[in-house]
């Protein structure tokens, strides 16, 4: 720090290595890293689930529209009816 009120940058220390750390400063440290890791690890996730959630969500709704749309294609009943009606008439 070259003026006054500016802060050093914080570096990163050893806590097995450092002097003058009581076992409980060693051990509150190592449970605010296991916390750290553990939301970075919960942010991470989160956006996989996100994706895979939209990915299959978008292959459901593609076979879900190709079914209608195939069904829609489908003109053997129309047919039937015709031809029941055909018979009907010949009766």
């Amino acid at each position: 720090p070259g003026e006054p009120g500016e802060a050093a940058f914080a570096r990163r220390i050893d806590p097995a290595r450092e002097p003058g750390l009581s076992p409980e400063q060693r051990r509150l440290m190592a449970q605010v890293e296991h916390a750290q890791r553990q939301r970075a690890l919960q942010r991470r996730l989160r956006s996989r689930n996100v994706l895979l959630a939209l990915g299959i969500g978008a292959v459901t709704f593609g076979i879900y529209g190709y079914t209608f749309y195939s069904v829609s294609q489908e003109r053997f009943l129309d047919e039937l009816e015709q031809e029941a009606e055909a018979a009907r008439a010949r009766a």
